[in-house]
């Protein structure tokens, strides 16, 4: 059995009950379960639909996502995330590229190698390098003055962690920038790079090795070992090229707002809803929500 779940921004409700009993019944699914009205309804299913593909595009040209899970072993017992433009809105080197003055052409080589047309590794070694010399002092002001949170992070994991959810961050960024997300949304642990600092300035070096997209696939296989559960039991997030490794052996890994290269490489992507899709996808209603 399947779950079909239809969710659109929680900033625009846009879900009818009329559209919603249209799509049940052409896929002769079960009564319709609302998890927030307006914003987030599903039904469950026998079979995959041959049309999933054509109707979730039909969905998307009226800004509702549609995505489809299995049923067993829905609720997931852990969260692995990826930080830039996932749970924060930011890319943070790009925001220090910009204090250091050379924002645009970092902010390029990002988009390139967030999107799988640069080797993620080499893209970080040279962005960083235009880093140098920056004074440590601006990583504070960064985080204090540029960065936000995801809207719906923080219900994501307190509702996750409430029901023993297990929260690990796991980033292409910063320590810095971890540290700072990981204490403030409540993550279980974190890994990302290092920016290497000498006397007082950055050095336009990160150590070593590089955090990328194998490091992703490490960390998903270390902490389920760890925690004595399967990949099966992961919901993992993440929008760039080097979460794709994790996103695609996890039991449900969700194209978060992704690159277009990336999104069309996942079973479940969101472009409309928020972070707290992925507590509907795994059948929670709005009224479950912890509200940290």
């Amino acid at each position: 059995m399947y779950f079909i779940t239809l969710i659109s921004n929680p900033k625009n409700p846009i879900l009818t009950q009329d559209h919603a009993e249209q799509l049940r019944i052409r896929w002769q699914g079960d009564d319709l379960r609302w998890l927030s009205e307006g914003e987030a309804v599903e039904f469950s299913i026998m079979n995959v639909p041959q049309d999933l593909w054509q109707v979730w595009e039909e969905h998307q040209a009226s800004s509702i996502d549609l995505i489809l899970l299995p049923a067993k072993n829905r609720k997931k017992k852990m969260l692995l995330a990826d930080m830039d433009s996932t749970m924060i809105e930011q890319e943070c080197i790009d925001e220090l590229a910009d204090v250091a003055g050379v924002g645009a052409h970092v902010k390029e080589i990002t988009a390139k190698a967030m999107n799988g047309e640069l080797d993620f590794e080499g893209a970080l070694i040279e962005r960083v390098g235009l880093l140098k010399g920056l004074d440590e002092a601006i990583i504070d002001q960064v985080i204090d003055e540029r960065i936000c949170f995801m809207s719906g992070g923080r219900e994501l994991l307190a509702t996750m962690k409430a029901h023993g959810g297990y929260c690990a961050l796991v980033s292409g960024g910063f320590t810095a920038f971890t540290d700072h997300v990981a204490r403030n949304l409540g993550f279980d642990e974190h890994r990302a790079n290092e920016l290497l600092i000498s006397e007082g300035k950055l050095s336009g070096e990160t150590g070593r090795p590089i955090l990328g997209r194998e490091a992703k696939v490490e960390a998903l296989v270390e902490i389920t070992q760890k925690l004595n559960v399967t990949e099966d039991d992961v919901i993992a997030v993440g929008d760039g090229a080097n979460d794709l490794g994790m996103l695609t052996r996890a039991g449900a890994g969700v194209a978060l707002h992704a690159k277009p290269a990336v999104a069309a490489q996942c079973n479940v992507r969101i472009n409309f809803g928020d972070l707290t899709a992925l507590l509907y996808v795994q059948g929670y209603e709005k009224r479950d929500f912890i509200h940290a």
